[in-house]
């Protein structure tokens, strides 16, 4: 799974296997927490992350929402710019 952005301990990867994988969401790990998050609405699917390494990720997301929407549809990898 390929890492496409890290920043304040937080590491952020994508699977590219969007039919098996759906909706579109990215990985996050923090420290020994982890956690699936929605790419459009910022819905945590499954993990447990603590509040402020959460807010920081709904944060970035929004920032890149694009991007990473464009990334999931297209398959093409990217490594895009923390917080």
């Amino acid at each position: 799974m390929p890492v496409i952005s890290s920043f304040y301990g937080l590491i952020i990867k994508m699977y590219f296997q969007q039919k098996e994988h759906q909706p579109p969401h990215i990985h996050v790990t923090y420290a020994e927490f982890s956690g699936s998050i929605t790419i459009k609405d910022c819905r945590v699917l499954e993990g447990d992350l603590p509040k402020k390494a959460l807010s920081l990720v709904k944060e970035w997301v929004a920032l890149h929402r694009k991007e990473l929407l464009n990334m999931w549809d297209t398959q093409e990898f990217k490594e895009i710019k923390g917080l």
